[in-house]
């Protein structure tokens, strides 16, 4: 059984190196997201509704969703091969674009004709976020262009040493097309990381499994005390074939839980939370560089920890560099 809570003083000191992960590239493929940003200031109420009138003063346009995970594999020093689908308008031509800027391939988002590309549109005014605006659809990619991307799939596992599944539940994946990753992840007899959405429940063939604690307590079925977690691990264990479960707990850091039945906890390493918006991305992508250069899950989950650290003390979608990444391991050591 899961003991009491660690103390900082009773974990294990992060003192190892970080990988050399040029030479483990990550294929990842899931939902494409463009995240805005709309700044501004608030000097009035609006005399229409007791609501805000925001004066906008500036705008950006990041990678958001699959993207993010990809962009932070990058910005860690790794590689990346990222799949997945935009719509053909104007904001998949600007997402597109942003990842060509990156060094990500952007023949990798597949227009797809008649389908929307996801937008989220975040209105900020003084350092806060005022309202988000989603453009999107959840509806299923269509068949055909499904069938394209698989085809990318089965041409560049072979070359990957980790996959990733980046689930935002925006119409990527099915049952039957996670059932299908899953097969193909054991064929190739790679790490198989998958960052779930509960209606997508339960991700055969996944190496671990990163539900933070309102997707874990959907899939549990009900919400749950963290020292109850040694209860919903084996309950989610015995319901499906994963090898370990990575339950993000924000401010109370992370646990890993094994088939052994052992559950470890990781303390959180930071210092202010600043914006917690893209910290999973950055999770699942130190995860699964970490796993494919070999190093243990264990381990892989603490310098995921640390990462998440960074990011959330920035604002808006932001990554975690390796040089960032260095001295967040040091000043946790």
């Amino acid at each position: 059984m899961m003991g009491p809570p660690s103390s900082p003083g009773e974990e294990r000191p992060m003192t190892m190196a970080i990988p050399d992960w040029s030479r483990a590239p990550v294929l990842v493929v899931g939902d494409l997201i463009l995240d805005r940003f709309v700044q501004g200031t608030v000097r009035r109420i609006s005399p229409e509704a007791p609501i805000p009138v925001v004066e906008v003063t500036g705008e950006r346009r990041i990678v958001g969703g699959a993207a993010n995970v990809a962009n932070n594999i990058l910005a860690l020093g790794g590689k990346a091969t990222l799949l997945g689908a935009v719509g053909e308008d104007r904001h998949g031509d600007s997402l597109r674009a942003l990842l060509a800027q990156l060094g990500l391939d952007p023949e990798g988002a597949l227009r797809v004709p008649g389908r929307i590309t996801t937008v989220k549109t975040r209105i900020i005014a003084q350092h806060q976020q005022v309202v988000r605006v989603d453009r999107e659809t959840r509806e299923p990619l269509d068949e055909e262009s499904w069938e394209s991307l698989k085809i990318r799939i089965r041409e560049h596992l072979s070359s990957h040493r980790a996959l990733v599944v980046s689930d935002y539940a925006k119409g990527i994946f099915t049952a039957a097309r996670l059932k299908m990753l899953g097969r193909l992840a054991q064929e190739t007899g790679i790490p198989y990381v998958v960052d779930p959405k509960p209606a997508h429940f339960p991700y055969p063939g996944a190496t671990v499994v990163t539900p933070n604690r309102q997707e874990a307590a959907a899939i549990y079925g009900r919400t749950f005390a963290t020292q109850e977690l040694a209860r919903v691990a084996a309950d989610l264990l015995g319901r499906t074939d994963w090898d370990a479960i990575l339950f993000t707990l924000g401010e109370e850091g992370m646990a890993l839980a094994n088939r052994d039945g052992s559950v470890e906890r990781i303390i959180a390493r930071v210092r202010e939370v600043f914006d917690v918006t893209g910290a999973g991305d950055t999770v699942v992508a130190a995860l699964a560089l970490g796993l494919a250069s070999g190093i243990p899950l264990l381990d892989a989950a603490r310098l995921a920890n640390a990462a998440a650290g960074v990011v959330v003390g920035k604002p808006g979608t932001a990554v975690c560099s390796a040089q960032e990444l260095a001295e967040a391991l040091r000043c946790s050591s």
